[in-house]
């Protein structure tokens, strides 16, 4: 193959892959449409679905995938087999037919995106597994229908960033005619810099004369002294040519500052105009950059219904508000958060259809995410019917972490006391599961929310009757508000959003409390912080004329904290620029900005700020552990001894002590010759399994608060279950095994 057939081959290649991620996207939410509506509705989905699979086999054969195009064709056969009712849908079909669609992603990813090994076996499965379906015997009458969720707009490809995006014709016009314009200040600026040259000559040959009719002047001025025998005549003739040089020279300079005064007002008209296309060409660039909201919510239908499936729920999912365009980084940085919530919402929220008629409500549970526009911002809400939020698990978790104290909960409203969910290791949930529960997701969905300049509150919640998310984000990233302050010899920029207030505070009213400062506002007791401290900067020398402090106070969910500055320079606009690497994720900043002068200035994380706040003695910089402080002993039973060298090689490098055991009796016998502060263990294992281990140190006085991870290849809702009554802490399933989520496990644990 020659170099340009490559070439045309890799365009090519390009172009297939935005269209196979359409076909399958569009193939999934059929699926999902189908699985909802009544029978007489279905006719038109599943043909839709035959013609997607159809054209997406085509497209496949275009650039020689034969091993897709196969897939396909097997899908194809089935479709054609439903739409002539020899097969009928059933929930053993629907899971065939969604596992064939994962498998296609998941071929297209390894051909495309070199997203690992490709694996050569499962087209054949995939085929296979869909052919079977043929053969089978009859299935049983369709299930009762299911309400269709309100209708949004045509679902789109999983990742909300592609690399490449569609963009319509006006949005591109309306791009050139900005461009064009910007010509017209091209040419006008060029004119400009051609007068203000033109001046600069001109002020260098008046320089050139005037240093010469001052030379002249000089001379005269000496030869009148000297008396050298000048006449009277010839000096008054001298004098008055010096005069006219003067007047010329005032003529001049009269000139000069008319054509100067000139070329300032063409300046500030061009400033205005360049100003205002600037402005108007960077939202129009904006507007390329921005996606619908359906870019994100499309894939979710899908998700929730594999989380469903996965933990023996019933959920329907309802969304609305799919056509508002946001930000495509908006839309990008807003998956993991989002996915997050719905886990928390399935894993933790809606009940089994058993609990759920227990309790008088319909089998299958609801979500729903609506998004609204609100001026230049959106509002997404996640509600779900489920058993809703427990204030008192919430309140015994914060206590039991020392969060707050008995009287501080008391005095808190149960709205403060709710938001608490959102303090990192403060979970509700029995068992941490590989799903959600470790305590740590609302704290990072709260961080990644208020990093993009939004806010998230958890707005109602009741026992039994569901939980109520309340996110609201700009719709775009460029410029916003920031306060420019300095903290001893640098300055810093916060963003405004954050900043409730600045006072100036005489330094008679701060006074200690506790382990720190304190000063009252409004009526309100609130810490105050030296940011200078907070960010490990060497303190200045304080004038001691100075009578008053600086202070801004930052605001963060319900958090209000103080700062002490050394000077508020001012608000202004700003344009942040996000850190690249090596520096991703910097420890207090979350960018920075160029001010007018060309000066690089940071911009300030307000919730790494306010963090740092609480430490006791808000130093800058990770919290150090205390010198030779031992580290904690895990115990890891494992049969498998891949595994557990695998594991000890991971929980060492984590810094623990390891010791091993192989098999539920050793970890016992371990168990009682030393302490341990964890144990990680194995379900399925010879002479006593991690269930029966981990009941046997429940039933043990020594040994019954001993934190317990279940690691196990066990993913049913049933084991889990069992995880549950045994006493287990935790339980991760080994299926896509994630180290950095057992590491967190164990540290929210100990």
């Amino acid at each position: 193959m020659t170099q340009e057939d490559e070439e045309f081959l890799q365009r090519l290649l390009a172009t297939f892959k935005l269209e196979a991620q359409e076909h399958l996207s569009a193939m999934s939410g059929l699926l999902l449409q189908l699985e909802r509506v009544e029978a007489p509705s279905k006719a038109a989905a599943v043909e839709s679905l035959f013609r997607e699979a159809h054209s997406l086999k085509g497209a496949a054969r275009s650039v020689n995938l034969a091993d897709v195009e196969r897939v396909c064709q097997a899908l194809e056969r089935v479709m054609a087999a439903w739409k002539r009712g020899e097969l009928s849908p059933t929930p053993a079909l629907y899971d065939s037919l969604h596992a064939a669609i994962d498998g296609l992603a998941r071929m297209l990813a390894q051909r495309l995106q070199g997203e690992g090994r490709a694996d050569a076996g499962l087209p054949v499965q995939l085929s296979r597994s869909l052919l079977d379906l043929l053969a089978g015997p009859a299935a049983p009458p369709a299930e009762p229908a299911r309400p269709e969720p309100e209708p949004m707009a045509a679902p789109a490809a999983w990742s909300p960033a592609p690399d490449t995006v569609r963009i319509s014709t006006a949005k591109l016009e309306a791009l050139l005619t900005q461009a064009e314009e910007l010509q017209a200040l091209k040419f006008s600026s060029a004119h400009l810099a051609d007068e203000l040259a033109a001046a600069s000559d001109t002020l260098t040959a008046w320089r050139r004369q005037w240093s010469k009719r001052l030379r002249h002047a000089r001379a005269l001025r000496r030869a009148d002294v000297s008396g050298n025998g000048m006449g009277h005549a010839s000096r008054e003739r001298r004098l008055a040519q010096a005069l006219e040089h003067i007047d010329a020279d005032e003529v001049g300079l009269k000139a000069l500052n008319d054509r100067l005064a000139r070329l300032q007002g063409l300046a500030a008209r061009d400033r205005r105009q360049l100003s205002g296309r600037v402005d108007r060409l960077l939202d129009d660039v904006k507007q390329v950059l921005m996606l619908p909201m359906a870019t994100l919510l499309a894939p979710l239908p899908k998700l929730v219904r594999d989380l469903a499936h996965d933990s023996g729920k019933e959920v329907d999912l309802h969304l609305r508000g799919g056509t508002l365009d946001v930000d495509r980084r908006i839309l990008e940085q807003m998956k993991a958060p989002l996915t997050h919530l719905l886990r928390n919402a399935v894993d933790h929220g809606i009940e089994t259809p058993q609990e759920r008629r227990r309790a008088g409500k319909p089998g299958r549970g609801r979500i729903s995410i609506d998004v609204t526009p609100r001026g230049n911002r959106v509002e997404i809400v996640l509600t779900d019917d489920g058993a809703g939020l427990s204030l008192d698990r919430v309140r015994s978790k914060a206590l039991a972490m020392g969060l707050l104290s008995a009287q501080s909960l008391e005095a808190m409203s149960p709205a403060q006391q709710a938001d608490l969910v959102f303090e990192s290791g403060l979970s509700t949930s029995a068992l941490l599961t590989d799903l959600s529960g470790h305590g740590l997701g609302l704290a990072i969905v709260r961080e990644k929310v208020e990093a993009l300049g939004g806010s998230i509150s958890l707005e109602s919640t009741a026992d039994g009757i569901g939980t109520r998310f309340c996110i609201v984000l700009p719709t775009t990233l460029a410029t916003f508000r920031g306060l420019l302050v300095r903290a001893g010899d640098r300055s810093f920029v916060l963003p405004s959003r954050s900043v409730e207030r600045v006072a100036r505070v005489p330094l008679s009213a701060v006074r200690r409390v506790g382990e720190g400062d304190a000063i009252t506002l409004d009526g309100d007791t609130l810490s105050l912080v030296s940011l200078v401290a907070v960010l490990g900067l060497p303190a200045g020398r304080r004038d001691p004329a100075v009578r008053f402090q600086q202070v801004v106070l930052l605001a963060s969910g319900d958090k209000r904290i103080a700062f002490a500055v050394d000077e508020v320079l001012g608000d202004e606009e700003v344009l942040v620029k996000p850190l690249a690497l090596p520096l991703k994720r910097v420890r207090h900043i979350a960018g920075a900005t160029v001010l007018g002068a060309g000066r690089v200035v940071p911009l300030l994380n307000v919730l790494d700020l306010m963090k740092s706040a609480q430490m006791p003695t808000a130093a800058a910089g990770a919290p150090v552990p205390a010198s030779g402080a031992p580290a904690a002993s895990l115990l890891v039973a494992e049969d498998s001894i891949t595994s557990r060298a695998l594991l000890k090689g991971m929980l060492e490098a984590a810094g623990f002590r390891v010791t091993t055991a192989a098999d539920g009796i050793e970890a016992l016998e371990q168990l009682h010759q030393q302490d341990f502060d964890l144990l990680v263990t194995d379900v399925e294992m010879p002479r006593l399994d991690g269930f029966g281990l981990t009941e046997r140190l429940r039933s043990d006085k020594r040994l019954a608060d001993l934190p317990v991870i279940l690691v196990t290849a066990l993913d049913t809702r049933e084991d889990k279950e069992r995880g549950v009554e045994v006493g287990a802490n935790a339980y991760i399933v080994k299926r896509g095994f994630d180290q950095s989520k057992l590491l967190a496990t164990i540290r929210t644990l100990l």
